[in-house]
């Protein structure tokens, strides 16, 4: 049984087909979601993403605002993060993080939003999901911040989509992470990514979609979805050594002690 670590099944892709595309996700062996709610909330995807978590019982949500919306960030939707926090199936704060590949909201709103919502999860303990992209330097320097104002203490939560560097990766296990790799882990162009996950220590990984983006092959090029999880944990199970049951049901506990369910 695997676990889809990150996806957006509310977005609009999925609008005549999200039931068909869960169901086949489900019969892939897929047992659970977690949904992120909140990737375009200028468009109420905050509402839609916790609508689902309300419909499926194996649908658990995540809510912050993405470093794309930084820009929208004020009082009154830190106050709605906070309610939604209290929601008995919302088990993680994010995605969150900074992007300065697209810089869709000005870096040093990108920073300060980061550093708030790091606050937030730290405050709601709530594991945070990470994104960053052409960031990595910012990145590693916030979550420090943040690290040392717990004591030292794990922020815990998961670098998702990740495609970073030794030095990342190193970093963020040191801070409590969890590294989550997506589809891009099959693209033939991503050695280097594998020599790093080569590395990790079984007990730090996960898989994810992020659909329905970056399908991996041999999907790539087309919609991503859930059922396809199952092609990434085969990769990081050749990459280990190990066979693509044992992938499959250490990278599920991974996320089930992350998260504290049991």
């Amino acid at each position: 049984m695997y676990i889809d670590s990150h996806a957006h099944l509310d977005v609009p892709q999925y609008d005549a087909d999200r039931a068909e595309v869960i169901g086949r996700a489900r019969s892939a062996g897929v047992e659970m979601f977690l949904e992120i709610c909140g990737s375009d909330i200028a468009k109420g995807s905050l509402e839609t993403g916790m609508r689902l978590v309300d419909e499926y019982p194996f649908i658990y949500g995540a809510v912050g605002v993405h470093p794309h919306e930084a820009s929208l960030y004020d009082d009154a939707l830190e106050k709605k993060l906070i309610g939604l926090s209290r929601h008995e199936k919302v088990i993680g704060l994010g995605e969150i993080g900074l992007d300065y590949y697209y810089d869709h909201s000005p870096r040093d709103v990108q920073r300060d939003v980061f550093r708030r919502q790091l606050a937030l999860g730290i405050e709601c303990r709530l594991p945070v999901i990470i994104h960053t992209r052409d960031a990595e330097k910012d990145t590693i320097a916030i979550l420090r911040e943040a690290w040392a104002e717990a004591g030292g203490k794990e922020i815990g939560g998961i670098i998702h989509c990740f495609t970073g560097t030794q030095t990342l990766a190193d970093a963020a296990i040191e801070m409590g992470f969890k590294i989550s790799f997506s589809g891009v882990l099959t693209f033939k162009n991503a050695q280097e990514l594998r020599d790093v996950a080569r590395t990790i220590a079984m007990d730090k990984l996960l898989v994810e979609t992020d659909c329905p983006y970056l399908a991996p092959l041999p999907y790539r090029g087309k919609r991503n979805e859930p059922a396809f999880v199952k092609e990434t944990a085969a990769k990081l199970a050749e990459i280990k050594g190990v066979s693509v049951e044992e992938m499959a049901l250490m990278t599920s506990n991974n996320f089930k002690r992350l998260f504290g369910i049991y």
